[in-house]
């Protein structure tokens, strides 16, 4: 039987997910990791010190640099968020901390038009589930509804989107303005001032972001997507009207927004193209696999079971729309030097997708998906507890001998409050663990309530229980404490080959004067980028400089300076 969709939902399985066990996800997964660290090497260091040196006066606002060096993402729009939240901040408030808030907004309006995104596209006419003969069928808002909820869980639950959602960069901005954008075209049937706003907010957003090249793809796609959807309304020309001009519209914006990087020397050719080594795509598979688990699956399935849909006469637009978005940014994603980053922009989309494949799924696929997790996440909670305890009492013996081999230095530090948020979570995974293997089959978003419960309970203990080792290890703070114990209080260093993150921290948390080196010494102290053998690079006059001392940092070999006295 050729039925008109796959998707087959009753009135009970379109039940909508409790918003306040929903915002208290978002919150449990929002919060950890914008709260109670440094900034972590490197991206997110240097990120900061961009920020730093804007406020200080010592950059232009239309070319930031730190120390006279561009950034490495033809970005200006996150560098003036964190500077604007760093002028703004009272004197109770670390700088650090300040410059969190806009990104932990961005963060947020990426859930909230993921969630946005995906109700307004269940709302198209091609995506409704099959009417009954007999009534009983899920009413087409609460159908839209319950989708959209397990598209934000399929997004909460995406592996790679926890660290990289929690740094203040560039790539957290392009992440907002792009979900802001995927919004506006979702909505745009069906509501056309907000969506108007949200589409040239959303493509200028991603311009200024550093992604100048993916706003001009994702406004063109999508304005041929838009433009082809006029058939959808049937012999309606004044709607059709208003769609041709919609869709020229968001093309002439896109065109509008590569205008405006180029005069602002935002469009870079960065292109690498992969090399023809196994290692070179396996690695890249690999992160697909890992990086957008476990939506990807889900929209693999998704394309499959509406490719009847897909390949219509009438754009199906719920499909085709997010699959232009997922395949833009996986394409980018191989030629890109920072190709986690810009996976990063796929996940809304992919997890627009992956909400798709609820209504089709067997029972006996989501027993597996169910299975998989329990198992994955409740291992990822033990040892992160194990560890924890190791590292408190020293028992296990061998997970503490293992954090003293790996971050050596490192003094355990207790928190209650930690400890009581760690033990509420761990308790309130059980208790989801019990409410899923229980008689709740009805509701469609079922499958994703494990993934998203899971991925934010090993997010928040990671940030409760071992954020100081995480802190130690992955921030510069005892690289630089290291270094200023040997220094004396003139605080001025010349520097050769740092990079922008080391040279942040020295600058934002050293509070040290560095300068670029000079053929004649100005300070008394320089910093230097070793060898891979930690010898001093050539263009050292060592009749001028003499080795003081090889500082390393005691979690990462890869950050190691060395410090020479001005003879």
């Amino acid at each position: 039987m050729n039925l008109p969709t796959p998707a087959i939902v009753t009135q009970a399985g379109a039940r909508r997910l409790p918003r306040l066990a929903l915002l208290m996800l978002c919150c449990a997964y929002v919060l950890p990791g914008f709260i109670g660290r440094d900034a972590w090497r490197s991206a997110d260091m240097a990120a900061l010190g961009f920020m730093a040196e804007l406020v200080q006066g010592s950059s232009n606002w239309l070319l930031p640099t730190l120390m006279g060096t561009p950034t490495d993402n033809p970005a200006v729009l996150p560098y003036w968020l964190g500077a604007w939240a760093m002028q703004l901040a009272p004197n109770w408030a670390s700088a650090d901390f300040m410059v969190r808030i806009p990104f932990g907004l961005l963060l947020v309006l990426a859930m909230t038009a993921t969630w946005y995104g995906t109700y307004y596209l269940a709302r198209n006419p091609l995506a409704q589930p099959v009417a009954f003969a007999f009534g009983g069928e899920a009413q087409p808002a609460d159908y839209a509804r319950a989708m959209a909820d397990g598209g934000l869980l399929a997004f909460i639950a995406s592996l790679g989107l926890a660290q990289l959602s929690h740094e203040a960069t560039p790539a957290l901005a392009q992440l907002g303005f792009s979900s802001l954008f995927f919004y506006a075209m979702a909505a745009l049937p069906y509501r056309r001032h907000g969506p108007a706003w949200a589409a040239a907010i959303g493509l200028i957003g991603l311009t200024l972001s550093g992604a100048p090249t993916l706003a001009l793809l994702f406004g063109l796609g999508s304005a041929v997507l838009h433009f082809a959807d006029r058939e959808s309304v049937g012999s309606d020309t004044t709607r059709k009207s208003h769609i041709v001009q919609e869709a020229i519209a968001i093309a002439l914006l896109s065109l509008g927004t590569t205008v405006l990087a180029l005069s602002l020397g935002l469009l870079r050719w960065k292109v690498e193209w992969p090399e023809a080594t196994w290692s070179e795509w396996n690695g890249f598979v690999q992160l697909l696999v890992w990086f957008t688990w476990p939506a990807w699956p889900l929209a693999l399935w998704t394309l499959w079971r509406w490719r009847r849909q897909l390949f219509n006469r009438r754009i199906s637009r719920h499909i085709a729309l997010p699959a232009w978005f997922a395949l833009m940014c996986t394409g980018a994603t191989l030629v890109s030097p920072s190709s986690d980053r810009t996976l990063l922009l796929a996940l809304p989309a992919l997890s627009t997708l992956a909400a798709f494949a609820l209504p089709t799924l067997k029972r006996q696929v989501a027993a597996l998906i169910d299975w998989f997790t329990l198992l994955f996440f409740s291992g990822c909670a033990f040892i992160i507890w194990v560890v924890w305890i190791a590292m408190q009492t020293g028992v296990p013996a061998q997970p503490a001998a293992n954090v003293a081999r790996l971050a050596p230095g490192f003094e355990a530090q207790f928190s209650f409050l930690a400890l009581c948020i760690a033990l509420a979570a761990t308790l309130a995974w059980g208790w989801l663990v019990k409410w899923r293997v229980g008689r709740h089959r009805a509701a469609i978003w079922k499958s994703l309530v494990l993934p998203a419960g899971g991925a934010a309970l090993s997010w928040l203990l990671l940030m409760t229980l071992w954020m100081p080792l995480l802190n130690y290890a992955q921030s510069y703070n005892a690289l630089v404490q290291q270094t200023k114990d040997q220094l004396d209080e003139s605080g001025c260093v010349e520097t050769l080959g740092l990079g922008q993150g080391q040279i942040a921290a020295f600058q934002f948390y050293g509070k040290l004067q560095l300068k670029a080196m000079q053929p004649s010494p100005s300070c008394p102290w320089l910093l230097v980028e070793p060898l891979a053998d930690l010898s001093a690079p050539l263009g050292i006059d060592l009749s001028a400089w003499q080795l003081q001392a090889i500082v390393r940092h005691p979690a990462s070999t890869g950050e190691s300076v060395l410090l020479f006295k001005r003879q």
